[in-house]
């Protein structure tokens, strides 16, 4: 039928960012992404935040489409407004920031319609530390630390070696650092522009980006393919 638009789907998303990366630390959440947004494989844009505060508990990180994590932010603008305007002196939490994600997830990807993400939910609420991950087609969980992308090959077995509950602030920060430089060595899509952020009862807070030191004289970054059959 004429002027009638036929169904549209995302089949492969345009503009993405690369890992998060999460932890628990002594007072909260601690949560780590660069500011690079990938059109294809170009490095189109280097000021991308993906790291956002939700209501007065949560922090939301997202890797994948820029767009779609945009419109997720919506849903929970809608969200958090609505939990508002009850006025009832409660306030949605990060376990039900949580919960609500993974059911939007996995409603969209039965629809065969995915939100092209995997989104990183981390908070604290009445001194209770919360974090948990979902992905593009629903699978979610919570853990200590969590890391998305790449993140998840790179980052967690340096987590699982050296995290620990009683991190402070400074080691957590540390400990984000390595896994980030780690990412950037080996993650093509990675840039050396970091975003860190902190969720605590206080509320979040969110620090200025900032540069990792950097060495790239190893002698397997100079030549990476000397010895390979074919190599020069």
């Amino acid at each position: 039928m004429e002027g009638v638009a036929e169904s549209q789907r995302t089949l492969y998303p345009y503009v993405t960012g690369s890992s998060v990366v999460a932890i628990k630390y002594k007072d909260g959440i601690l949560m780590a992404a660069d500011m690079g947004g990938s059109y294809g494989s170009t490095l189109r844009y280097k000021s991308v935040e993906r790291i956002k505060p939700i209501g007065k508990h949560s922090l939301l990180g997202a890797s994948g489409e820029i767009s779609d994590f945009q419109e997720i932010l919506r849903y929970l603008d809608e969200l958090i407004l609505y939990d508002n305007m009850w006025d009832d002196g409660n306030s949605l939490g990060p376990k039900e920031v949580h919960n609500y994600l993974t059911r939007v997830m996995y409603n969209r990807r039965n629809k065969f319609n995915p939100l092209w993400n995997a989104l990183v939910l981390g908070g604290v609420k009445n001194g209770q530390k919360y974090l948990g991950m979902v992905n593009m087609i629903g699978i979610n969980f919570e853990d200590n630390h969590v890391a998305t992308g790449l993140g998840n090959h790179l980052a967690r077995p340096i987590l699982r070696d050296e995290w620990h509950e009683n991190l402070t602030f400074e080691e957590g920060v540390k400990l984000l650092e390595k896994c980030m430089r780690v990412l950037l060595y080996r993650d093509r899509s990675a840039v050396n522009k970091i975003q860190i952020s902190k969720i605590t009862d206080e509320g979040a807070t969110a620090f200025p980006p900032f540069s990792l030191k950097t060495y790239w004289e190893f002698s397997a970054f100079k030549n990476p393919t000397v010895g390979a059959e074919g190599s020069w």
